[in-house]
């Protein structure tokens, strides 16, 4: 069997795991590009959004997070 995985490439949609301080709720998920949305953790707590998208869309969701003034913990890339 071949084992190959996707390459990595600006316009094919991956999975990814955003982490970010605090907490959001469902009602953003709408906002968030119908991404799901998890919070982990009481003290603090961290809330993970997981969604399927190219590069240019990771990018704009980076910039909106961004506005909002919320910090990165980690962005990554859990399924190519």
């Amino acid at each position: 069997m071949n084992n190959c995985k996707p390459k990595l490439t600006l316009d094919r949609p991956m999975t990814y795991q955003i982490k970010v301080p605090g907490t959001l709720d469902e009602s953003w998920s709408e906002w968030v590009e119908g991404m799901t949305i998890e919070t982990e953790g009481d003290d603090p707590p961290i809330t993970i959004l997981t969604g399927s998208f190219d590069q240019a869309a990771l990018q704009g969701l980076l910039r909106r997070l961004y506005s909002l003034g919320l910090p990165m913990i980690s962005v990554n890339c859990v399924e190519a």
